[in-house]
């Protein structure tokens, strides 16, 4: 039976994983299914592969959908209004990390090598974005046979980023410089650079996936510190600065409490 629901929960995660800095697994976490998708995406590719359609076609669906219809109003909000746009990010990012922390049960679960993973996840991130550089390559529109295999591994790298928390696919993309390459495939529906591109993101997120499948049965506190860090670094790479106008204040204050409620609405409701 179709998850019909999921539509809502792929626009979201399709949403984000348009903004370099915020991770789609991120976005899994604050909406509760993290853990769910992961195994769903891992048993997929098994024989129980039928029982997973009803949880990823709609997931699928409402990311595609996210995807295509809301490329040119991200690239809108982040050319005009980077700071509410990013402040309502970080308002959801930070309402997750204490849920995920109550999730791996800190209090008790945690040891001092726990709090060095912690500590060192959240710095491979904020090292990421010091590092950040701005992509300064021309759009490709035009393929060779490099530029194939340039798409597709950059795919691959950036999918196996996206379904981790705090680790942003498009960020990566944009490290890689094919950023705005991409974004401006999916606006003028280049399919020759999406499909190249999405069958690296699908060998990718399958790869990775049966990873993170074996890590959350095998040493689930552990991989709860390095995902709460890897958020917590993330902050760092995403904050924007303190607006300089007055209103941009104001606004980018709505939308990170906004941000923020989400996050803990949606933690209260997968505790209950």
């Amino acid at each position: 039976m179709l998850e019909w629901k999921n539509i809502l929960r792929g626009l979201a995660m399709g949403a984000s994983d348009l903004v370099p800095g915020v991770s789609g697994g991120t976005i899994a976490l604050v909406l509760g299914i993290y853990d769910r998708l992961i195994k769903t995406i891992n048993e997929f590719f098994s024989r129980k592969w039928k029982e997973q359609l009803g949880f990823l076609i709609p997931l699928a669906v409402g990311m595609g959908i996210a995807i295509f219809s809301l490329s040119n109003l991200l690239k809108w909000l982040l050319a005009d209004y980077p700071q509410p746009t990013f402040f309502f990010f970080i308002g959801l990012i930070l309402g997750t990390i204490p849920f995920l922390l109550r999730k791996a049960d800190y209090k008790r679960q945690f040891q001092g090598y726990h709090y060095i993973i912690f500590t060192a996840a959240a710095a491979v991130i904020i090292l990421s974005g010091v590092f950040r550089a701005e992509e300064t390559g021309q759009a490709i529109t035009t393929l060779s046979a490099s530029d194939y295999m340039f798409l597709f591994l950059a795919g691959w790298v950036a999918s196996s980023a996206m379904i981790l928390p705090g680790i942003s696919g498009s960020f990566v993309l944009l490290l890689l410089g094919v950023y705005d390459t991409i974004l401006q495939a999916v606006s003028s529906l280049n399919f020759g650079i999406l499909l190249t591109v999405g069958v690296g993101v699908v060998v990718g997120i399958v790869v990775m996936s049966k990873f993170l499948h074996y890590l959350l049965r095998s040493h689930p506190t552990g991989i709860y510190a390095v995902m709460s860090g890897l958020l917590f670094g993330s902050l760092f790479v995403i904050f924007p600065g303190i607006p300089a106008d007055a209103s941009l204040v104001t606004i980018s204050a709505v939308t990170f409490l906004a941000g923020l409620a989400i996050a803990m609405i949606l933690g209260k409701i997968e505790e209950n």
